[in-house]
């Protein structure tokens, strides 16, 4: 199928993707499957041209598989990104297990298993007590069983293949001396040190003082600042003494600070992108690296391909994160609003609404959309109405500060990707 430019496909929208994201948009043609091609500011001829930003895999393919697991890893690989970012934690007795929250609440069973322990800190439990937990169930009941990896099994995982991995030291405070036993463990384990004779390797932190650390111990390993681009030069040029490059916030980024990094000789990348608008926006301004929890679906987009061929024309036109008063007031709270592009009627009984850390708000039962017609789904309390359905879930989930938003079937086949 022949791709057509998200910005036509979803003219309606409305997106908010910081200052730089938004000019591109409004100026910059659709992808070439092997270059983009930016305009100058006039939008008359083309002042440059580079290529396609690499597609870093998000904690595995996070936005569809569980996170920082093995399924999600091998998920990542066949998408055909060029990078897997994973995050590595130590456990109580000293092993290194991928796990990016502080908590194992949100995304394992730990509440049934240790239900005292539910709030503890992740790495206050040892190797053997992590091994006993579930990290699948949460994300479907398909991925029941799948376990909290070790540090090799993500090796093990991507042996043989093309793709980098990035390992981000998480919260390296919480465990003291990750940055030795991560630099002693990809010396001495051969899945590891084949992947680094291979330069398929590169680790990354937003915490300085771990990642100059890290690079002390093993200079050979390329290693990538995450961060607020720092607004003076002294300290950008501090980080591009140790490291090869800076990954930030594309919600944040200054366009002038993208030549302020080229011109310390750092590359750049951008975390994380979850629509395809926002992908196209960030190619347009020539960036090197965009994460995303979707990879499948961004590498098809800079492929030139639809990155949703599924899509059944249920899209989110709005999102309401921030209404006046509370955001879970009583009938007018925050919402999605979901429109049918189609010409077709569509049942959209059970389709969920999932964000960036797997929050999900669910269309009730009986609910249909007519061609052009909008469904408002509800975080809070309200009276369910034909274009209304209340989830009541006595707690907020949009974040006011930006969030994306994936729609899926009940059979979790993906329909839509919205960044707000």
């Amino acid at each position: 199928m022949t791709h057509t430019s998200t910005r036509t496909r979803h003219a309606a929208r409305t997106l908010t993707l910081g200052v730089a994201l938004t000019l591109a948009l409004a100026g910059a043609p659709p992808l070439a499957s092997a270059a983009v091609q930016t305009t100058g500011q006039d939008g008359a001829a083309p002042a440059h041209e580079c290529a396609a930003p690499e597609v870093v895999a998000h904690r595995g393919s996070a936005g569809t598989s569980p996170e920082n697991t093995v399924v999600s890893i091998r998920d990542a690989r066949r998408s055909g990104a060029q990078s897997v970012e994973i995050d590595v934690q130590l456990s109580a007795d000293g092993v290194p297990f991928l796990f990016h929250d502080a908590t194992g609440a949100r995304t394992t069973d730990v509440a049934q298993v240790y239900p005292d322990r539910a709030g503890d800190p992740i790495v206050d439990l040892t190797w053997a007590e992590l091994q006993q937990l579930d990290a699948g169930s949460y994300f479907a009941p398909r991925f029941a069983g799948e376990g909290i990896p070790h540090l090799n099994e993500a090796a093990k995982a991507l042996a043989g293949g093309r793709t980098t991995v990035n390992i981000e030291l998480k919260s390296p405070e919480d465990s003291p001396g990750v940055e030795e036993v991560l630099a002693q463990t990809l010396a001495t384990d051969r899945h590891w040190q084949r992947l680094v004779a291979r330069d398929k390797v590169v680790v990354s932190s937003f915490d300085e003082a771990s990642l100059t650390a890290f690079h002390e111990l093993a200079p050979q390993i390329p290693v990538l600042q995450i961060g607020t681009i720092p607004a003076d030069d002294a300290t950008l040029e501090r980080w591009a003494g140790f490291a090869d490059g800076v990954v930030t916030n594309y919600r944040t980024l200054d366009p002038a600070d993208i030549e302020r990094v080229r011109s310390v000789g750092l590359d750049l990348g951008l975390y994380t992108l979850n629509s395809p608008e926002a992908v196209e926006a960030a190619a347009a301004l020539c960036v090197d690296e965009v994460t995303t929890d979707f990879p499948t679906q961004m590498v098809r987009l800079l492929r030139g391909q639809d990155p949703i061929p599924a899509a059944n024309g249920i899209e989110v036109s709005d999102v309401v994160d921030n209404p006046d008063g509370s955001d879970l007031q009583p009938e007018t709270g925050e919402h999605v609003v979901l429109t049918n592009t189609s010409s077709r009627t569509i049942d959209v009984s059970g389709y969920l609404l999932q964000d960036a850390v797997v929050n999900r708000l669910v269309v009730g039962e009986g609910y249909t959309l007519a061609p052009g017609a909008e469904l408002r789904v509800y975080t809070g309390p309200g009276t369910d109405t034909a274009d209304r359905y209340y989830n009541d879930l006595g707690r907020n989930v949009l974040n006011n500060t930006g969030d994306s938003v994936a729609v899926y079937t009940p059979q979790l086949r993906l329909m839509d990707l919205y960044a707000y």
